[in-house]
């Protein structure tokens, strides 16, 4: 099992010493969100609350992805940056293949780029883009990504963008691995079509019924024999048994945090703290698993 460290919604100013942490104490990476606005209006539920409630997120800070994942990867050496996860289809595709390609080259293919739908139509409004056809525009985006950042001259004509042949430089010198997030049958058959699947909450009997999806359409793809893995996020106390309870379900990595994130309230803990609570779960789980 490899473990991430997932704190968000915190004092931005921690998130570099948290990773160095994080690494010193034999974390595989951390794990990092991706907001773009707070409408003052939503109709839309939010899926990973008990109640659909959005409110926890208005006036926490979310620092844009790449930068957040530019800065912990310059200031650690082996430490992973997985995203839980970008909204993708909201984003001009060649930028977010630039900026995807630009990470992981730097940090030495240390980027794991997780995707998904934004649920939220106003994000799609704000960045001018047709909330219609998105599970569509999405595919494209990803094809886009994979293509321009594998090196090389790449072409896409689709529904939504028309490339003629191009390339980025630089690229990493290995894929990046493309992680889907969600919940719906579409998600599960995208994420066996690529990498992985990042699992955001919810109990072990939806954890394994969905890898259990997603692992019969990677049967009926012929990927069931290529490396994939499985984040499944996990809040709150953690112990080696949950841990084990994880591995059995097919649970490759984990990404933790040791407090509420979606508590409306504001982060109150010290840097200090938050540190202290890395190595108690390093010295208390990891070391023994």
């Amino acid at each position: 099992m490899r473990f991430h460290h997932a704190e968000s919604m915190t004092n931005i100013d921690y998130y570099v010493p948290m990773a160095q942490a994080a690494e010193a104490n034999g974390y595989a990476g951390v794990c990092i969100p991706d907001s773009l606005v707070y409408p003052k209006e939503s109709h839309e539920k939010y899926h990973y609350t008990n109640d659909g409630g959005r409110e926890f997120l208005e006036n926490k800070p979310f620092l844009e992805s790449f930068i957040h994942a530019t800065a912990v990867g310059v200031a650690t050496k082996t430490l992973e940056m997985t995203f839980n996860v970008v909204k993708l289809p909201v984003r001009p595709p060649l930028y977010s293949a630039k900026l995807a390609a630009s990470v992981a080259a730097l940090t030495n293919n240390r980027f794991n780029f997780g995707v998904g739908l934004s649920v939220w139509p106003e994000d799609y409004v704000a960045m001018g883009v047709d909330f219609a056809k998105r599970g569509k525009r999405f595919d494209e985006c990803i094809a886009i990504v994979k293509g321009l950042t594998n090196g090389g001259y790449f072409e896409f004509h689709g529904e939504f963008y028309d490339l003629p042949p191009m390339k980025l430089n630089p690229v990493p010198t290995k894929p990046i691995p493309i992680l889907i997030g969600g919940f719906s049958e579409a998600a599960f058959k995208r994420a066996a079509e690529h990498d992985g699947f990042m699992f955001a909450g919810g109990g072990a009997d939806s954890l394994a019924e969905m890898i259990g999806k997603i692992n019969t359409h990677r049967k009926e793809l012929g990927n069931d024999k290529k490396p994939f893995r499985i984040f499944a996020t996990t809040m709150g106390e953690i112990n080696v048994d949950a841990v084990k309870r994880n591995e059995d379900l097919g649970v490759t990595d984990m990404p933790v945090a040791f407090r509420n994130l979606y508590a409306v309230e504001a982060d109150s803990q010290t840097l200090q703290k938050k540190i202290d609570d890395i190595k108690k779960f390093a010295d208390e789980v990891i070391a023994k698993v």
